[in-house]
């Protein structure tokens, strides 16, 4: 039997967005927006099929307290927020006022903007700043990737038994197989991989999803 992954081609990625839950009016919304507002920046944007599988996650783990590191324009914070426990809150650290203020607007379409935090600055000091003790139910890393490994860092201490942290683009189109990568960011997911891989604090999966999604679960 091969080990190859199905290659995805465009035909495939509609078949598979169209027989998951599609994205609603608002999303839709969001996605145009962020098109319009962003420009080639737009890419950074999670795909809807990806939002629906952080819904369905924050869903299964009964997330009550979760944070997420790197919220652009919204469209991950808004699937989190969707998915949180009655009292549930979302922590959101990011460093762009104009990208965030997009966010904003939406959470509060959706009624959700209760649950969601917003903390302007950069994100290792604010991580630095939260309780100490295991609380968090989940966390999601969506940001510059050269800070990944101090993320991890702040974070799995502070993840209960149980808790699950997400880790975005850990594939990078493929470029952590290059020995010798050109950018500073493939270098710093490869570092990251391998630690985490090691890491006993936690079990993980890395999912040839998207441009690769880790899932680490905390012993």
């Amino acid at each position: 039997m091969s080990r190859s992954f199905i290659t995805v081609t465009d035909e495939l990625h509609d078949y598979v967005v169209n027989h998951g839950t599609p994205p609603d009016e608002l999303q839709q919304d969001l996605i145009a927006e962020t098109a319009r507002a962003t420009g080639s920046a737009a890419g950074m944007q999670i795909e809807p099929e990806y939002a629906a599988l952080l819904t369905m996650l924050t869903k299964l783990v009964g997330v009550r307290h979760a944070v997420e590191v790197g919220t652009f324009t919204g469209m991950s914070s808004l699937a989190i927020a969707r998915g949180l426990a009655e009292g549930g809150r979302l922590t959101c650290f990011d460093v762009s006022d104009e990208y965030t203020s997009i966010a904003r607007a939406y959470w509060a379409r959706a009624g959700v903007a209760d649950r969601v935090e917003l903390r302007l600055g950069p994100a290792a000091d604010g991580l630095a700043q939260l309780p100490d003790e295991p609380y968090l139910d989940l966390a999601f890393i969506d940001a510059d990737k050269e800070s990944y490994g101090q993320y991890w860092e702040l974070l799995v201490p502070r993840m209960r038994p149980g808790g699950l942290i997400i880790s975005d683009n850990t594939l990078r189109g493929g470029r952590v197989l290059d020995p010798s990568p050109d950018d500073t960011g493939t270098i710093a997911i490869a570092a990251f991989n391998a630690a985490v891989a090691a890491d006993p604090r936690v079990e993980t999966v890395l999912l040839p999803f998207s441009d690769g999604v880790t899932l680490s679960r905390k012993h």
